[in-house]
């Protein structure tokens, strides 16, 4: 396709069938979150370390997270204008930096400081990775790779607290930073070396301003924007209620609360695994309703069982919630492939745009969420909201995304690309 990446003919297919690449992508989708999650369980001991309270420690957290919302909004712009390897290459290298500020930290703010800009830098393989698969694949591929992508990120995910809790056991949490330092190290000299440039050929003039002014014109990126931000608000709204609902009002443990929520992580990941099957052979499109039509069943059930009181029990509340989940999968997957291909040649201001929605709504839903599950004595709040959500999200497919005619397909894209080139 016209204008798919600056380099000669066939380059595009012999990146797309690298396995190292394909590992690279994982790789630098990861780090930021996986160090994230690896450091939860070294919270209680940072509180007491630092003679703090637990609030103050989870804020190497939260402000950890304000850290990858914002560099989604800065590296994927800066991505589009000076290439994905030199932004990928120096977030990663800020990332590895901060690290080291982490292993040496006297105080507690400086560690939170160092946690900030620690995310900051880490996060630019979460966005750019997504604009590097539009890049080298084609519309159709695009969901299929960005949910193998997330499959093995969730694996990593689902072993990085575990992980994290062996080390600080053994060796104190510094050696945690340690470990994120010696790993952000590997990952910035394998990209060094292995993964070339992929960003596609621009136009004279274009940039950031006028990138997003297209993009936001545009009603089928606004639409699945939207659609994306909003099947990921489910994971977060249940995510902060589900720990005052098992520990609170069902009175389990912590640790029991840990096992069901791992169900959930796995419904997930079940589900960008049928994503990867199913994406060659569906539209994006198609793949999007079928995800909705399961996140609306199972919401719809979850909150019926709250009516009859069976989900005082969390089998009930897991169990139809792992529905919703698989279904989630497929919306987010495929609604981040229409976003990212609507203008190619700005996928990194597109991925960045999205991810930053999502993850600064997140941290306010999460939130509500909290607020839904602490101060109720029943689960219907929580599951009454993510049914709302379930449904808002489909609205926005129906109403918002064009039908298929009106959605560009690769070839309008290319063809609309040569018509903004001659008109230059």
């Amino acid at each position: 396709m016209h204008g798919m990446i600056s380099k000669p003919p066939g380059t595009a297919s012999n990146i797309a069938t690298s396995r190292l690449v394909l590992l690279l992508l994982v790789v630098m989708t990861g780090v930021a979150p996986i160090s994230l999650y690896i450091l939860v369980p070294a919270l209680p001991v940072l509180a007491t370390n630092f003679g703090s309270d637990i609030s103050i420690a989870q804020m190497t957290v939260s402000l950890y997270m304000v850290g990858i919302a914002l560099s989604q909004l800065i590296m994927g712009p800066l991505s589009d204008r000076f290439g994905r390897r030199p932004v990928l290459l120096g977030g990663l290298a800020l990332m590895v930096a901060a690290s080291v500020a982490c292993m040496f930290a006297q105080t507690l703010p400086q560690l939170i400081a160092a946690r900030f800009f620690q995310a900051l830098g880490g996060a630019s393989g979460m966005v750019i990775s997504r604009a590097i698969i539009r890049d080298i694949y084609e519309r159709d591929r695009v969901a299929s790779m960005i949910s193998l992508v997330v499959a093995a990120l969730m694996i990593g995910q689902m072993v990085s607290p575990l992980t994290g809790g062996l080390i600080e056991t053994a060796f104190g949490w510094r050696a945690i930073f340690y470990a994120i330092t010696i790993a952000a190290i590997v990952v910035t000299v394998a990209i060094a070396l292995a993964l070339p440039e992929t960003r596609r050929s621009r136009a004279a003039g274009s940039g950031f301003r006028g990138d997003l002014g297209t993009l936001i014109r545009s009603r089928a990126f606004v639409g699945y924007v939207m659609c994306q931000v909003l099947a990921s608000q489910i994971i977060f709204t249940f995510a902060g209620g589900g720990p005052y609902i098992v520990v609170t009002q069902m009175g389990r443990s912590s640790a029991e609360y840990g096992a069901w929520f791992a169900t959930t992580g796995f419904a997930f990941l079940v589900g960008n695994l049928l994503c990867v099957r199913f994406a060659p052979r569906h539209s994006l499109e198609k793949l999007i309703w079928f995800g909705l039509a399961l996140q609306l069943c199972g919401s719809l059930a979850n909150m019926l069982w709250s009516f009859a009181g069976w989900n005082e029990a969390p089998a009930w509340l897991f169990g139809t919630q792992m529905i919703v989940m698989v279904g989630n999968a497929f919306v987010m997957a495929n609604s981040a492939a229409g976003a990212i291909s609507i203008r190619p040649e700005a996928a990194g201001t597109a991925s960045g745009a999205m991810g930053f929605l999502q993850q600064g709504i997140g941290a306010l839903m999460s939130q509500f969420g909290a607020y839904l599950g602490g101060h109720s004595a029943t689960t219907l709040p929580l599951t009454a909201a993510v049914l709302a959500i379930s449904i808002l999200c489909a609205c926005v497919m129906m109403f918002v995304v064009p039908r298929r005619e009106a959605v560009p397909s690769a070839a309008l894209i290319g063809q609309a690309e040569e018509d903004e080139t001659g008109m230059m």
